[in-house]
């Protein structure tokens, strides 16, 4: 019998969340999301400030991971990431992750350049660290997959999160070794491609997210997204794949320990 607690949110930001509803408690809101069979999150920093935060938060709750990272879209308002800055940061055995990095063309094109320097940064220090990398990736299909093929240590390698882009490019990263992670996008009504995307990838190589506080499931569409949301999304990829929620609990949850060598 799979325990429901086993279900985890592989991605998320627990220091942009909105904690009214909860008197400004992130204890209760966490508390909550147990209640609901999610017992552990992977909080994501997007730039060094956040990684911080992200840092302090998983030293001090059970079941909060960290990653450390600049996101691309912070391009305009950060310099690029210090290596060792970053490599500091990692040292931590509450950091299981490297990122979120990555390239973004439909909001960044005009920064591509720091982009890509910042990816190859990310990507150096998860190697020297030896912890897996997590990607974002928007209209940068063959660019991002250059990059992962140039500058990633596939024994690690990584995940593209949130992923919403083509069947091939799902194919060539699993090729590569990366894991795929599925967010609240896969319930949209005009969400059809990425389902059959979803259809195919294999249940040893995907998992689950709500990239709260934002993109949340139906039917929460609209309202601000909390990682207990990912309940809806595992639900939403079991009917997608014809299998039972108890079957992506388990495999996204082995997945997750696998990837980030839990």
């Amino acid at each position: 019998m799979v325990k429901p607690s086993l279900l985890v949110d592989s991605h998320c930001h627990l220091d942009h969340l909105d904690l009214e509803p909860y008197e400004g408690s992130l204890e209760k809101l966490l508390a909550d999301t147990a209640a609901r069979g999610v017992n552990r999150v992977l909080t994501v920093g997007i730039d060094l400030e956040s990684s911080r935060q992200q840092l302090a938060m998983s030293a001090e709750l059970p079941g909060v991971y960290a990653s450390v990272g600049v996101h691309p879209m912070n391009a305009e308002r950060h310099a690029l990431p210090e290596v060792a800055e970053l490599r500091e940061l990692a040292q931590s055995e509450r950091v299981i992750a490297i990122g979120e990095t990555g390239l973004d063309r439909h909001y960044g094109a005009e920064t591509m350049d720091w982009q890509r320097e910042s990816f190859i940064r990310h990507a150096e220090v998860a190697r020297t660290c030896a912890k897996p990398l997590i990607i974002h990736t928007r209209d940068a299909q063959q660019e991002t997959l250059a990059m992962i093929e140039q500058y990633v240590d596939p024994t690690f390698a990584g995940v593209l999160h949130c992923f919403t882009e083509s069947w091939e490019m799902a194919e060539a990263a699993l090729a590569m070794n990366f894991y795929l992670s599925f967010s609240g996008i896969v319930t949209f009504k005009n969400a059809t491609a990425l389902r059959e995307v979803v259809a195919k990838v294999p249940l040893d190589r995907l998992l689950v997210e709500t990239d709260s506080p934002w993109l949340a499931p139906v039917p929460y569409r609209g309202k601000k997204n909390e990682p207990r949301f990912v309940v809806e999304v595992a639900q939403c990829v079991a009917e997608i794949k014809g299998v039972s929620f108890e079957a992506i609990v388990q495999a996204s949850s082995d997945n997750f320990d696998r990837l980030f060598q839990l």
